[in-house]
């Protein structure tokens, strides 16, 4: 019985081959949509508006609107009553990130960055906003506290903006809270000159520091 079971399988294998002993083509599969990785469902991301970004995002409404809906092919609408933009997957969206990138962008305009700042959320990958407070570094109050957001922004913002050029980022001091843009090794750069001035280290120190580093950074590219 053995044997037989054994020249049987021998049978059909020969019988795969084809007798020019070339095998067929691999098939060719297309890649899936993005649509259909999610078996169809329509995926949802909702941003909420604070109050203080209200008359902020109606004036600039068609810059987040048309990068949005033409270039990254992802719904997008403003929610009146609940006061939040939601953001929503067509069958024709190109690619899955694509959601969460817009979502990203929208959230960096809510926190204070400009639309042309947040449109590179849009279109590079290595993009990260990260946020933090003053009382995380050091516990502050009263005028001690303003001091410390004065040394920030420097006359004129001239400390923000020197550490904004030196590493490629940029910053928005909202009251207490610190949100910053950019890559995650130029962020990690950015936050150390800002944790130094908020400790009491002099802004010429800082940039002392931030020319080394920037120095540095510019060998390495």
């Amino acid at each position: 019985m053995e044997s037989n079971k054994a020249t049987e399988t021998m049978d059909i294998e020969s019988a795969s081959i084809p007798e020019s002993g070339v095998l067929p083509p691999k098939p060719k599969y297309e890649a899936l949509t993005a649509h259909e990785m999610s078996d169809g469902r329509i995926q949802f991301r909702k941003v909420p508006v604070p109050p203080h970004r209200y008359s902020p995002l109606k004036k600039v409404w068609m810059d987040i609107y048309t990068p949005v809906f033409e270039q990254m092919k992802v719904d997008i609408r403003m929610n009146l009553k609940a006061r939040r933009v939601e953001l929503k997957t067509r069958a024709d969206t190109p690619d899955v990130s694509n959601l969460q990138k817009c979502a990203d962008f929208v959230q960096a305009f809510m926190l204070g960055f400009d639309v042309v700042d947040g449109l590179a959320l849009l279109r590079l990958d290595e993009l990260y906003v990260d946020s933090f407070e003053i009382k995380d570094v050091k516990t502050l109050r009263g005028e001690h506290l303003s001091r410390a957001i004065g040394r920030l922004s420097g006359k004129g913002g001239k400390t923000k903006f020197a550490i904004e050029n030196a590493t490629k980022t940029r910053i928005v001091i909202a009251d207490t809270k610190i949100h910053i843009l950019g890559s995650f090794a130029n962020i990690k750069i950015a936050r150390d000159s800002l944790c130094s001035l908020i400790l009491g280290s002099p802004a010429g120190k800082v940039y002392s520091k931030l020319r080394a580093v920037s120095s540095r950074l510019a060998e390495r590219f």
